[in-house]
């Protein structure tokens, strides 16, 4: 992200795909001179209930693998070993959800895999870095991530605060972008069942 103009990261926003989605954000500017982390050092910064969070999807990930390799026999197996898995997720959710800090929270306006715009009560500069938690109520995920400021439009008597994904790891963008084609396909199936039932 460093050493690249306002006009490349918001292209870099745009090819991604991004979806009109409210999901509850907590958004906090760091401190001046912060320095931001390598995407690698990134669960330094996290707090501890993302990084168990994180730790707990990638034991699930390994443990299913070799089932594939099982053939018909781990069909039932890899059913309920998903069951058991999805209970944990809805599990690390509730946890995830304790993380959400009402005096930070605000709500997305759009979001997707390259970036978040969240409306806000102030204006934010381009290039502000800040902190991001990003609630995925549908998926039962939350991701920890840092955003910086590409853009700032006033809306009414809000400012929608457009975000580029400045240090985020693999796995959560990849989740991003999974919920953002989850939510459009529930999107057309709803639309399509309207248009029938009309």
């Amino acid at each position: 992200m460093h050493g690249i103009s306002l006009e490349e990261k918001q292209q870099q926003f745009n090819e991604f795909f991004t979806i009109e989605h409210a999901i509850r954000v907590n958004f906090k500017t760091v401190a001046a001179g912060f320095t931001l982390p390598d995407v690698d050092d990134l669960g330094d910064h996290m707090p501890y209930a993302f990084r168990v969070a994180s730790e707990a999807t990638a034991i699930d990930a390994q443990a299913l693998r070799p089932l594939r390799n099982m053939g018909e026999h781990a069909i039932e197996l890899a059913n309920f070993l998903n069951a058991q898995s999805r209970k944990i997720d809805l599990l690390m959710s509730l946890v995830l959800q304790q993380q959400d800090d009402p005096s930070l929270a605000y709500e997305s306006v759009k979001f997707g895999g390259g970036g978040i715009i969240v409306k806000c009560d102030e204006a934010y500069e381009p290039e502000q870095i800040i902190e991001l938690k990003l609630f995925l109520k549908e998926e039962a995920s939350a991701i920890f991530c840092y955003g910086e400021v590409i853009e700032c439009q006033q809306v009414g008597e809000q400012y929608h605060v457009s975000l580029i994904y400045n240090c985020i790891r693999e796995e959560d963008q990849d989740l991003l972008v999974r919920a953002s084609l989850h939510l459009q396909t529930a999107q057309l199936r709803k639309r399509a069942k309207q248009q029938k039932n009309d």
